[in-house]
């Protein structure tokens, strides 16, 4: 589904990754790891297509979805095109909005009526929180509450292929739990993933597959049951 190869991106003169390459089979959620700056985010944004100065330049290799390179096209067109939404780090919800106006907004682009409200039901029969509080400002919500929320507005979007950026980042354990596990059902149900975490222990049970980075480079893949087994794994990232 998505093939990264020999990527090469930069920040002005700096570079940020240094010819990764990583692969997403449909179907499957892929987990990418590492510590903080070591190229993780910077990965999405380069997939997600979005432009300096908020996003990276890709000097050089590529990035193709279904064998269509990436490159050349602007975001927008990625979400309502070729279905790939991101989930951003820190949520970025609209405050001031409702979370049933969140959700709608994202359906902009959006004309197929029926699909439309059967995925309506699917969030808040997956997330029953967003459901009891769609009435409810979205700046007033818990940060687990915004999350749900985060990843809600992506599924509304009609997306096929999500990117989530640090979906644990300041949830309880409890929480982080909870939010896994619809991802593993929405897994289930056909959605495919591409998860930036820190938290390796619950990145690595709920994934299929994942790659290390560190300081811009993959050091490490394979399937997450036996990379939650080796050693290196554990002694830096699970204690």
């Amino acid at each position: 589904m998505l093939e990264v190869s020999d990527l090469h991106v930069k920040y002005g003169n700096i570079e940020a990754l240094h010819g990764i390459s990583f692969s997403v089979n449909k179907g499957e959620i892929v987990a990418l790891l590492g510590a903080n700056g070591a190229g993780k985010s910077t990965a999405l944004m380069s997939i997600m297509r979005l432009p300096p100065p908020e996003g990276p330049r890709v000097s050089s290799g590529s990035i193709k979805l279904d064998g269509l390179s990436l490159l050349p096209i602007p975001a927008h067109i990625l979400v309502s095109r070729h279905g790939i939404g991101l989930v951003p780090e820190g949520r970025h919800i609209f405050g001031n909005l409702t979370v049933f106006e969140n959700l709608k907004l994202a359906t902009f682009s959006r004309n197929d009526r029926e699909q439309m409200q059967r995925d309506f039901e699917r969030v808040f029969a997956l997330f029953p929180r967003l459901a009891d509080r769609r009435s409810q400002r979205g700046d007033l919500l818990s940060g687990g509450e915004q999350q749900m929320l985060a990843i809600g507005r992506a599924l509304m979007s009609g997306v096929r292929f999500v990117l989530l950026d640090e979906p644990s980042m300041g949830l309880s354990p409890l929480l982080m739990t909870v939010l896994f596990r619809a991802l593993k059902e929405l897994n289930e149900s056909g959605t495919t993933f591409l998860v930036v975490e820190q938290n390796a222990r619950i990145a690595l049970k709920y994934s299929h597959r994942a790659y290390v980075l560190e300081a811009g480079k993959i050091v490490l893949e394979g399937q997450s049951q036996a990379l939650s087994q080796n050693p290196e794994i554990q002694k830096a990232y699970l204690g």
